[in-house]
């Protein structure tokens, strides 16, 4: 008579999910995550963190596969569980900046520098949410916002802390840990980009390339610093370097528009065509309306 099998754990679940998230395998993480959830909640041990964690990885998984709505609503569960966790922030901060609900997002990437004020991402995602915006409503932007909540101190502290002994991620993918930065750095750093931009206007691009290197050295985790080089080592032809820079870029927030569609460009000149079909592909899932990935990809797909 056969040995019936034993059931895993919710623990053994959640292990086996990461192991899936960690090798593109979404749909069968968010299987997994979901017959963890079931588990701890048959278990009558509710611990609230580890169910939000359990709802925070399948909202990862969900935004991965490009369900942003049921990214939102686990991500919302999760928070519900235990309030200002930084990786749902993040998580639902993107899923509706894929949705286009900049006010919202804006809110979320806000909260979060609350938090941290070190995280790359949320940086990054209240300056793209800020122009987006700004596009939409006008200079009066801000009148429109929902309340942003405030961080309570005790729960900033606690929290904080917590950020510092882990490397901080983004939408499920690993960032790099960032020592914080002096203000003298972040203002050096922003000077030296303001002038490689200047000269990315005039076309110098390899003025503006020392520019955006020197910039580097004061800030490592500026996002749009690398994506800027990129540019100017594409207009110089220099693929590999431009490859590099992006998947800096994508370290640091995994599913930035700029990077995704100039390492697609990089990859087509080098002609690596699956790679940057992949890159389109995985643009399109965040923007599904972007006419320069849809014409690229159109392009490389007659090759």
């Amino acid at each position: 008579m056969p040995q019936k099998r034993r059931s895993q754990s919710w623990a053994e679940l959640k292990q086996t999910g990461n192991e899936c998230f960690k090798t593109g395998q979404y749909g069968e993480a968010v299987s997994l995550y979901s017959q963890a959830i079931k588990e701890v909640e048959k278990s009558g041990k509710k611990n609230p963190e580890d169910l939000s964690i359990l709802y925070s990885n399948r909202a990862a998984s969900y935004l991965k596969d490009g369900n942003c709505g049921e990214c939102v609503k686990d991500c919302t569960v999760s928070l519900d569980l235990v309030p200002f966790g930084i990786k749902p922030l993040l998580r639902r901060a993107a899923a509706y900046e894929a949705l286009e609900r900049y006010r919202l997002a804006y809110v979320d990437y806000k909260t979060v520098l609350q938090i941290d004020c070190n995280i790359p991402a949320a940086h990054e995602g209240t300056n793209r949410m800020t122009k987006c915006l700004t596009e939409v409503d006008g200079l009066s932007w801000r009148d429109k916002l929902p309340p942003i909540p405030t961080v309570p101190m005790a729960v900033k502290e606690k929290l904080s802390q917590a950020s510092n002994h882990h490397t901080t991620e983004h939408n499920g993918t690993q960032g790099k840990n960032k020592s914080a930065l002096g203000e003298t750095d972040i203002k050096k750093a922003l000077s030296l980009k303001e002038e490689g931009n200047g000269l990315v206007k005039k076309r110098e691009y390899k003025k503006a390339i020392e520019k955006y290197t020197q910039s580097l050295k004061h800030n490592s985790s500026e996002i749009t610093t690398y994506t800027n080089r990129a540019l100017c080592y594409l207009a110089e032809k220099m693929y590999k370097e431009a490859v590099k820079d992006c998947e800096e870029a994508l370290q640091l927030d995994n599913v930035n528009v700029k990077a995704l569609y100039r390492r697609a460009q990089a990859h087509k000149e080098l002609k690596n065509y699956k790679a940057c079909v992949e890159d389109l592909n995985n643009l399109l899932k965040v923007e599904p309306k972007n006419t320069a990935a849809q014409k690229l990809l159109l392009e490389v797909q007659r090759k």
